[in-house]
């Protein structure tokens, strides 16, 4: 079995960031505030990933399962993942987009998070295309947030929490650490690998926070997500050998139970195409035992967002 842990939808783009509002363009473009990127590969004019389109490319590749997250960079797409959970029960499961630091976010976690069939709920910290960027004074460890954990956990939701670039304003360990000792039930995954990279692993003072943050992963509640590894390696080519480097990094730290592969499509189509992206998982994990390398490849995952995981919403203790 494969789990995709990292993966996106979008029927259109409508989301903002810090340089402003995200809109799809034409061939696979699209336009952050003033800046325009090549995001998807220039094959059709609408620039668009559907869930249609994802399930396709799992079938294509052979992935089985498959979790959706968001991020402000998408915007709002709970209606779509929620709808695709519903027609997909045994291929997909979704994570709720919600905003702690908005006026309303406790009424829209009990509305969306909560009541409905979502597993897990992921905040997009990031400055560049996440929360910390929409909200420059954002902290995780403030007082006026604190409800987010206390519900997660009481509600079995999974956080997925991007902590963004090594060193940035959002790579806010000692934060997490405190809310995962804090709230021993409550599941926590770091996507990334915690973003290392060449130029962190190259910087002493980056690299030492980069191993703060792994060592996040000995607590008995924290993994890390393994996705958009290669893109991070970009200037190596295919087949990113650091890549490997960085997994065996990794789990020589905190073992290979506590890592779960991810691709982050459709963000990376533009590097390499999915098929490319699941041999990637198998060759940079074939150093693992047999029953390691499966733990990595869909094991962890099944842990992590089980026990049914066939879609079924999970109850929470405030019904």
């Amino acid at each position: 079995m494969i789990f995709d842990a990292h993966v996106h939808v979008f029927q259109e783009l409508h989301g903002v960031v810090a340089a402003g509002p995200v809109t799809a363009l034409p061939f696979g473009r699209v336009r952050m505030g003033n800046e325009e990127i090549q995001m998807l590969p220039p094959i059709c004019e609408t620039t668009s990933f559907t869930v249609e389109a994802l399930v396709a490319s799992m079938d294509w590749v052979g992935v089985d399962k498959a979790m959706l997250l968001q991020g402000p960079f998408y915007g709002d797409q709970n209606s779509l993942v929620l709808e695709a959970v519903q027609r997909y029960p045994n291929r997909l499961l979704a994570a709720a987009l919600v905003d702690p630091w908005t006026d309303d976010a406790r009424e829209l976690f009990t509305s969306v998070a909560v009541s409905s069939g979502f597993r897990a709920v992921k905040l997009e910290c990031s400055e560049p295309t996440g929360l910390c960027g929409l909200h420059p004074a954002a902290r995780l460890d403030s007082p006026g947030i604190a409800w987010l954990w206390a519900e997660l956990e009481c509600c079995g939701l999974v956080l997925v929490i991007d902590l963004g670039a090594v060193g940035s304003r959002s790579y806010q360990t000692s934060a997490v650490r405190a809310i995962a000792q804090a709230h021993p039930d409550l599941k926590i995954i770091i996507p990334h690998l915690g973003q290392i990279r060449p130029a962190v692993v190259a910087d002493p003072g980056l690299f030492r926070l980069w191993q703060e943050q792994i060592d996040l992963g000995q607590l008995a509640n924290v993994w890390f997500d393994f996705s958009s590894l290669p893109a991070y390696c970009s200037e190596e080519g295919y087949p990113y050998a650091s890549v490997s480097e960085y997994l065996h990094r990794a789990i020589d730290r905190i073992g290979p139970q506590k890592i779960l592969w991810g691709s982050d499509v459709p963000g990376v189509l533009g590097q390499l195409d999915y098929r490319q992206l699941v041999k990637l998982a198998v060759i940079h994990s074939r150093f693992l035992a047999p029953a390691e390398q499966a733990m990595f490849l869909s094991g962890n995952a099944i842990r992590v967002y089980g026990p049914n995981m066939d879609g079924t919403p999970l109850s929470c203790r405030h019904k």
